[in-house]
């Protein structure tokens, strides 16, 4: 038992002192946004807005994720890619969540869902090249380097998808967000049951009616769609996202002096970063 706390406090230990070594420009931005995020999750409290006490914690919880990353698979986030994950998940959770940007801001869900392609990209092509650049045994073309990182972001999008749908289903949330149209092509609409499409144009409202016969809901403008839309947006937007980092990518490594923007976001190995770290002191010892 006491082997087990020791090597429990050790890892936690590590864990700060991996935190304490972070850079300090993405540390600023995770501790100002911390403390926002604490403040609103004790009003919260007070509140009694349990849900929103849950947002916050998992905003806390999800923005020391680079750091765990850090100190378990000794790799390196650059400040640019760790402050996109902060600002990230405090626009997901906080803003969108909380303040309803998602309602207030019609394109805050499809910004978001771009980034995250953007960003899932980055990290499995960080991975990718670490393992291409790293072994002997492992020598993989730019192209399919590059691949590779747009598939890794594009299971990222639909995994999120599935748990959106899974949080919809069993918990019954909108998660996947509802939209209303004017027109729909459904076989399940054909009198005789056959596979063949009936299309209904026009479509101004629609009522919802209870087993007892009483109106339910009353929705102007059309009929819902039950987040199909969201849900193919949403992708269609990750992969956007992931084309435009992997052209990036791709690029980097047949220039690495030259296109330095995707450096910004590249995972290295933690050794190379701690190497370059002391080289720096000892020549401005020197100096």
């Amino acid at each position: 038992m006491a082997r087990t706390k020791t090597k429990r406090g050790d890892y936690i230990q590590s864990l700060s002192d991996k935190y304490h070594n972070s850079n300090k420009s993405s540390l600023i931005v995770y501790a100002v946004l911390r403390l926002i995020i604490i403040g609103i999750m004790i009003r919260m409290i007070f509140l009694g807005d349990w849900h929103n006490v849950f947002l916050c914690g998992l905003s806390l919880l999800l923005m020391f994720i680079p750091f765990f990353l850090r100190n378990t698979f000794k790799v390196n986030f650059p400040s640019v890619l760790e402050i996109a994950v902060f600002v990230f998940v405090f626009a997901a959770e906080i803003l969108g969540e909380m303040a309803n940007f998602y309602g207030h801001i019609p394109f805050w869900d499809t910004m978001l869902h771009t980034i995250t392609g953007f960003l899932a990209a980055a990290v499995g092509f960080g991975i990718i090249d670490l393992l291409n650049t790293h072994s002997k045994r492992i020598n993989m073309t730019p192209m399919f380097v590059a691949l590779v990182s747009f598939c890794f972001s594009m299971t990222v999008g639909v995994l999120w998808e599935f748990g959106e749908y899974s949080v919809d289903c069993l918990l019954r949330f909108d998660t996947q967000k509802d939209r209303i149209v004017s027109e729909i092509s459904s076989v399940k609409l054909h009198p005789d049951g056959k596979n063949e499409e009936i299309k209904i144009d026009g479509i101004t409202h629609s009522i919802l009616y209870g087993e007892g016969g009483e109106e339910l809901a009353r929705i102007e403008g059309g009929t819902l769609d039950i987040g199909l839309h969201d849900t193919m947006k949403d992708m269609f937007v990750n992969m956007l996202g992931a084309v435009v980092f992997c052209v990036f990518g791709f690029l980097y490594i047949h220039r690495r002096d030259k296109y330095k923007f995707a450096e910004s976001f590249i995972i290295t190995p933690l050794e190379l970063q701690e190497e370059e770290s002391s080289e720096s002191c000892v020549t401005t010892d020197n100096g």
